[in-house]
């Protein structure tokens, strides 16, 4: 039943008295309405929010959905309501929704550099590259000192086709974060276009010292040293990078991890060698006989 449902009720009823039936004496009864106490709604949306939070916490998105949706109406002028239910929208990959609602919550927090910088991310998502680097920039000169949006900003960069800031970018996250392997290994995704082979694999040789248990610089590893001429070590590698994470023997799944055309093409060939299709298709039977059990 609809929230305060009760009182319409009451003034339906309220409105079958005909005129005759009134003492003309006398004043029509009104029906009762409650006096609203906004803050202690908006304080129920706090605790609404809390536990959304909470959800997220354990990627319960679904859950904390609903709550963060009711806590925006209960606390309409919160930022940091309509910023968690953007971020929640986003997670659901509702992204139109997502910046829909963050811009909601910027316009209550112009300068919140979080803010700017998931807005920044969602406009990747949708593609709107120049957006997305407009507000990464914006929230980066409150806060020039965030790897995650540093990478961001070099993601960005990336797709726009300018290589040598999307590497200072890179290079800049890695400097405020020295385990931040994903910027390295992206780093190594441009030097590959560039043709500088050697380089790239230092840069994913870099990422993995960091994390060896990476299935991505791990399988652009494989392919580049498969393409260098060491081919036993490119199928060794390749095979330990699929049996970490079999998503990554789909090309379309690489293209939106950044691969770009050349490493994709080497990439597609390498696919192709009797050995990488046996240890694809063996991986497609067990995760076909995992999902059917």
């Amino acid at each position: 039943m609809p929230r305060f449902n009760w009182l319409f009720s009451c003034i339906a009823c309220a409105g079958i008295l005909t005129v005759d039936a009134i003492p003309t004496r006398s004043q029509a009864l009104l029906p009762y309405t409650p006096q609203i106490d906004s803050q202690q709604l908006e304080q129920q949306g706090f605790l609404l929010l809390q536990d959304a939070v909470q959800l997220v916490r354990f990627q319960q998105y679904e859950l904390a959905l609903p709550r963060a949706e009711l806590a925006s109406q209960l606390a309409p002028d919160n930022y940091e309501v309509w910023f968690i239910l953007g971020s929640i929208y986003l997670q659901q990959k509702e992204i139109d929704k997502g910046i829909e609602t963050l811009k909601q919550a910027e316009s209550l927090a112009p300068e919140q550099e979080g803010i700017l910088f998931t807005l920044g991310n969602a406009y990747f998502q949708k593609g709107d590259y120049q957006t997305a680097l407009t507000k990464l920039k914006a929230g980066l000169k409150i806060e020039n000192d965030a790897p995650d949006a540093l990478f961001d900003l070099g993601n960005t960069y990336l797709k726009l086709g300018k290589f040598d800031r999307a590497i200072d970018s890179y290079n800049k996250a890695v400097r405020k974060e020295k385990s931040f392997w994903p910027a390295i290994n992206n780093v190594g995704l441009i030097e590959y276009e560039q043709g500088k082979v050697d380089d790239a694999i230092a840069s994913w040789e870099k990422a993995l010292e960091i994390d060896g248990n990476q299935a991505e610089p791990t399988l652009a590893l494989a392919v580049a040293w498969y393409q260098s001429g060491k081919t036993q070590k490119g199928l060794e590698l390749g095979k330990s990078a699929l049996n970490m994470d079999n998503r990554y023997s789909e090309l379309e799944f690489l293209r939106e991890n950044l691969w770009g055309d050349r490493l994709l093409g080497d990439t597609k060939q390498f696919f192709n060698t009797p050995q990488m299709q046996a240890i694809i298709t063996l991986n497609q039977k067990d995760t076909e006989t995992l999902e059917g059990n």
